[in-house]
């Protein structure tokens, strides 16, 4: 999470917290004058019914009285109705209950040094033990619900309704399964045993079952030995209702996260479509060229604004003409008769059968092997070697073909006046 998120978080809590005060503080303050003053008002009384009771006395007895209230004695009881208790069996089971669920009701804690030490080691071991149950429970109970839902959908799918209103519908139903059977029953139940109003009996399960637990009302508190199966009740109930509630943040935080990875899918791909978007209109920019200056000046001219000065065309480019082809260097006629006798002597040689293989083709390709200054010795009719310059071989050769080697000279010249590369 980003700073900036958790900064915000912090100023709305902040915020909510302060709001919050300051409706507590105009709702309760009032209410806890009227009560301090009718508290002044009846010891006032009490002194001047019976005036032989000193007031300092009277404060020692009700510093007393809250004392042992605070311990957990009852003030009402006396040697006539019995003296009730709060650790009975059923009383010590519910409290080590809410030390393990972290309510903590606070009408009864430990006094002795013995059992605060052995509170704290308890509930360090205890709140993970009940962590791993409730989330246990929470499983198999959101399973079961689900299951029962599932059959309700099957029947609004058979009806053709659309899925996401089925969805709508199973998420209300679940909640609305789980409010009747861990708020409504439990609250009615209140009603009638504990004597309570409307009120208090439902502000009593919230505030149990969202583990706040101020203790003012307390399930079963005072009763004692005459039902003690019900206060193990109530805690299996307080089980029940949180494990209710755990797998209800569970589905609505299983919500959330599918929902911000819908929202971070479609924002990806609203950011491809218009990346994908911006590069097609790159593109097109660049390849037909659409006189941006110009469309530019009719934007600034249709606004008020005088056009900007063009700068000037300049004149296209002519195509400079092809360089001249070299023209072929023809033969002198001094140079066309020693090619012409050298030739002669050629055939005359070859008449008479002493010219080799080899001797052929030194004389063919004497142009390309420069090291090959000399003929190859071939006996002639007069029994002597026939010496050829390379001057003379290398005339006779581009008389005999007519053209320089390589490509024909029309070919060239077509090449090169359609600019084409050989």
């Amino acid at each position: 999470m980003r700073r900036a998120t958790v900064l915000a978080l912090l100023t709305v809590v902040l915020v909510y917290l302060v709001s919050g005060a300051f409706v507590f503080r105009l709702l309760e303050q009032p209410h806890e004058s009227r009560q301090q003053e009718a508290l002044q008002v009846a010891r006032e009384q009490f002194l001047q019914r019976y005036r032989c009771v000193p007031s300092q006395e009277l404060d020692t007895l009700i510093l007393h009285v809250r004392d042992t209230m605070g311990a957990g004695a009852d003030p009402t009881a006396n040697s006539t109705n019995g003296t009730s208790t709060n650790w009975d069996m059923g009383s010590a089971f519910f409290f080590a209950g809410t030390i393990i669920t972290t309510i903590g009701f606070g009408n009864t804690s430990p006094k002795t040094e013995g059992g605060r030490l052995f509170c704290i080691f308890y509930a360090l071991v205890g709140i993970p033990l009940f962590g791993m149950l409730l989330a246990g429970v929470g499983d198999h109970l959101g399973f079961s619900l689900r299951q029962a839902i599932g059959k309700v959908e099957d029947i609004f799918l058979k009806w053709q309704v659309s899925p996401t209103i089925v969805r709508v519908l199973s998420a209300l139903l679940f909640i609305l399964i789980g409010c009747i059977l861990f708020v409504t029953i439990p609250t009615i139940v209140f009603q009638r045993v504990e004597g309570w109003t409307l009120l208090e009996s439902v502000y009593f399960v919230v505030i149990t079952l969202t583990t706040i637990g101020f203790g003012d009302y307390v399930a079963g508190d005072g009763m004692g030995d005459k039902h003690p199966w019900y206060k193990p009740l109530v805690w299996f109930w307080i089980l029940l209702g949180l494990a209710y509630f755990a797998s209800i943040l569970t589905m609505i935080g299983n919500w959330l996260r599918v929902l911000s990875r819908r929202t971070r899918a479609e924002m990806g791909g609203l950011t491809a479509q218009a990346a994908s978007w911006t590069g097609n209109v790159t593109a097109q920019l660049r390849v037909t060229g659409m006189g941006l200056p110009e469309k530019l000046q009719k934007v600034g001219t249709l606004k008020g604004h005088p056009p900007s000065p063009m700068p000037p065309e300049l004149p296209p480019a002519t195509p400079s003409p092809p360089p001249p082809l070299p023209r072929p260097e023809l033969p002198s006629p001094s140079t066309a008769l020693q090619v012409a006798q050298l030739n002669a002597r050629n055939m005359a040689a070859s008449a008479g059968g002493g010219l080799r293989p080899i001797d052929y083709m030194g004389e063919n390709l004497a142009f390309i092997d420069e090291s090959s200054d000399t003929q190859s010795e071939a006996p002639t009719e007069g029994g002597l070697q026939a010496k050829r310059p390379r001057q003379l071989r290398r005339l006779r050769t581009r008389h005999t073909h007519g053209q320089p080697p390589g490509l024909p000279m029309d070919l060239l010249s077509r090449t090169r006046h359609k600019g084409e590369a050989v």
